[in-house]
């Protein structure tokens, strides 16, 4: 079976969206699937073609990001054709495109009904994207209801990676969409050398941490707000901030005029292992976004028995349940999430518990061989129903033709 892939990103770009696609492209070709994956090459250090894992090829278009974190295929250049012909080839069974409002998702239907190939849609959101400037959400919520709705309403199957996700699609389009979890691939880090770099001689310094990407709808301004009155009180905790985005600088600026700079660090982007392995040293993880499908970063925290403090949106209570796994609080609510992150770090034995309780809960929920599984029934069905719908259109054909002849041999 041959698949092509619209990815709106794909690594080394980093987020969740992110290393969905690429494990599940993983766990898939390890299942004798070749997969040609068609992405914007973003950032442009990557390599623009690549082979990643078995029989998965890579072909990064040139793109524009006119608004932070949207790209936009640059189809005035002649590049974009050559290599949208060169993923085209051998031509592909199934389609498969990721999240509605991206462009990559448009493009992949109009190419799936140009070809006359079915399209498998994953969408990895729950709700209307959610932005500080009003504006930009209702651009947002236009967008979708124009062109997201076409996505979803047209694909011939829609997979969303959480029950959330799922209700949000049929709110939007009346579109029933398979809820199915995405996997994670469980390893054991140590934690990160630098981490005790940073700490100096205060060691005994409890660290709360968050890992995502730096974009308006992640809620670390939030953060920053909740606990920078903490650090006026208390001098018993560092604050680690990794990711990157068009908000970085904002959230560096903040951090340079708090006073307490030494006790905030914005490291920056990290590779995913490298990433886990500051995550390995946390004591508190905090995920303060505004709008989430299924987030990764709290599954990779709770498989790592963190004490887990995250807004309740999307799929994020399908991860912990807030009832002795871990704090859900209300998003853009700082003085709440304030209030949650002192009561962690004065209860030790609290932050054990959630830590073990939010492990057990998902140790077996997210499982890759599960989602391959029946993500490839899935595709094998929609593979075989073109096949048929190309046979049963074949033998039209031949009889048209062969009642033309007879018509013809009777005059």
């Amino acid at each position: 079976m041959n698949l092509l892939v619209f990815s709106p990103y794909y690594p080394p770009h980093i987020g969740g969206l992110e290393s969905h696609a690429d494990e599940f492209n993983k766990h898939l070709s390890a299942r004798g699937v070749r997969i040609t994956v068609f992405t914007p090459r973003l950032p442009e250090t990557a390599l623009p073609q690549e082979t990643r894992h078995e029989s998965v090829r890579v072909l990064r278009f040139p793109a524009v990001e006119p608004i932070p974190n949207y790209p936009l295929p640059a189809v005035w250049l002649p590049l974009f054709w050559k290599l949208l012909q060169a993923a085209s080839t051998p031509k592909p069974d199934v389609i498969i495109s990721r999240t509605r409002f991206f462009s990559t998702s448009l493009f992949a239907l109009l190419y799936a009904k140009i070809r006359r190939v079915p399209l498998l849609h994953i969408e990895h959101g729950s709700d209307f994207a959610s932005f500080r400037e009003p504006w930009k959400t209702t651009l947002g919520k236009w967008y979708d209801r124009i062109f997201g709705v076409l996505v979803l309403r047209y694909a011939d199957v829609v997979i969303a990676n959480s029950l959330a996700s799922s209700a949000f699609v049929k709110r939007l389009s009346g579109t029933e969409a398979r809820a199915l979890y995405r996997g994670v691939d469980q390893k054991n880090f140590s934690p990160h050398p630098l981490i005790e770099v940073f700490l100096g001689e205060r060691k005994d310094r409890m660290i709360i941490g968050f890992i995502g990407r730096l974009i308006d709808g992640k809620g670390v301004n939030d953060l920053l707000a909740a606990i920078i009155p903490l650090l006026h009180t208390r001098d018993d905790f560092v604050v680690f901030l990794l990711g990157d985005g068009p908000e970085r600088s904002r959230i560096e600026a903040t951090i340079s005029h708090s006073e307490y700079s030494s006790r905030i660090f914005s490291v920056g982007q990290k590779e995913h292992d490298e990433a886990m392995r500051f995550l390995q040293a946390f004591d508190i993880f905090v995920h303060p976004s505004y709008t989430e499908g299924l987030p990764t970063g709290v599954v990779e925290a709770a498989l790592a028995k963190k004490a887990i403090i995250a807004t309740d949106v999307g799929g994020t209570c399908e991860i912990i349940s807030g009832k002795g796994d871990g704090f859900l609080i209300p998003p853009k609510s700082p003085e709440v999430l304030r209030e949650k992150i002192e009561y962690l770090l004065e209860h030790p034995e609290v932050r054990k518990e959630f830590g073990e309780a939010a492990q057990r809960s998902v140790a077996t929920k997210f499982d890759w061989n599960t989602t391959a599984a029946r993500s490839l029934e899935l595709l094998e069905t929609l593979a075989e129903k073109r096949l048929l719908g190309k046979n049963l259109s074949q033998r039209r054909a031949e009889n048209r033709e062969a009642s033309d002849s007879s018509e013809a041999l009777r005059k």
